[in-house]
């Protein structure tokens, strides 16, 4: 647990500054904050906001609960820069967390060698009383007690790794599954099909339960937008005359569906844009009464919002817990 002293009308960008500067954290533009609204859905915190007007949005009225989380989803999160050992690390810490609340599924067999290489960091080399004891102690994965021959299997070809090789193995492995850093949104298509909706650097995704249906990258679209609760994706015209150039998906709520917008003017943000926006007036990602776009600042991409904005869900891993009056603490 760790306390950080903050002004009572401290920003979000100051405070997660703060954050970040006590876990020597250099890649900090990856992570994020959030915490839990009042209905009970956990969202982004946003950095132009005062930490004092959470408490009007937060489930929680006397303290606040927030939670450090990893917020963009690199395809390799093992080529970071050389030497960033710690970012890798938190990479890893929302990997085991996804990993144990079945929000990362997969086949047993990989569920087996994440478990044998988050073994190997946290214990060393491969000690079958020691195993057994450990794997008796925490819990994994959701069906550990059937996995854990195949674990201790694995774990066995991991000698010599260290713990940094150890966290490097394990997002080499996590990368590879479909539902690596997914985050699913709710959503039904034109027939009333209950499906899930997600964005990745590679552009926005469908789902079937757990059984990815669509991709739309995002060289095949030429505009995002949101109408009331309808979230919609226009593609280019070369897709097809065959083809609807409009994909349209029912949300909850108007609300929803902008949340969901807005996460996806972030990833394509993050991962397509290289240099400063130029000034137009049709974007890939637009829609009426709204503000919101990056912009490349000294420190990486800058968040503008305009005044209409809206909370948006995210991810986690690690927690922080802030007292109303002058301090946090990482839990």
């Amino acid at each position: 647990i760790f306390h950080i002293k903050v002004v009572q009308r401290i920003l979000g960008c100051d405070f997660f500054n703060k954050v970040c500067g006590h876990l020597k954290l250099l890649e900090k533009e990856y992570f994020g904050l959030e915490f839990r609204h009042h209905t009970g859905s956990y969202v982004s915190y946003r950095h132009h906001t005062p930490v004092t007007q959470v408490k009007y949005f937060s489930l929680y009225t006397s303290d606040l609960f927030f939670r450090f989380i990893v917020k963009f989803f690199p395809p390799d999160p093992g080529q970071l820069q050389r030497g960033l050992t710690r970012c890798v690390y938190l990479f890893s810490l929302q990997i085991k967390q996804d990993l144990s609340t079945g929000s990362l599924t997969c086949n047993d067999n990989s569920a087996a060698l994440l478990v044998s290489h988050i073994l190997q960091s946290e214990l060393g080399d491969y000690k079958e009383e020691l195993d057994i004891h450990h794997l008796e102690m925490r819990r994994y994965v959701p069906n550990q007690e059937y996995l854990d021959h195949k674990i201790m299997k694995f774990h066995r070809k991991h000698r010599g790794h260290s713990p940094a090789d150890s966290d490097v193995h394990l997002l080499e492995v996590a990368r590879k599954l479909d539902m690596y850093g997914i985050r699913p949104h709710p959503a039904h298509d034109g027939e009333g099909m209950r499906l899930n909706l997600a964005v990745t650097h590679s552009g926005v995704l469908v789902f079937q339960g757990n059984t990815k249906i669509n991709t739309f990258s995002w060289a095949k679209v030429r505009k995002l937008s949101f109408k009331r609760k309808h979230f919609l994706i226009k593609l280019h015209d070369q897709i097809g005359p065959s083809h609807k150039d409009t994909v349209e998906f029912a949300m909850a709520s108007r609300d929803v569906s902008k949340s969901f917008w807005k996460t996806c003017v972030e990833y394509h943000a993050f991962f397509r844009l290289a240099k400063e926006p130029q000034s137009r007036s049709k974007t890939l990602l637009s829609s009426k009464g709204s503000s919101f776009r990056y912009r490349y600042g000294e420190d990486g991409y800058r968040l503008t919002l305009g005044t209409d904005t809206h909370w948006l869900i995210s991810c986690c891993s690690s927690h922080f817990h802030m007292g109303m009056r002058e301090k946090a603490a990482f839990l």
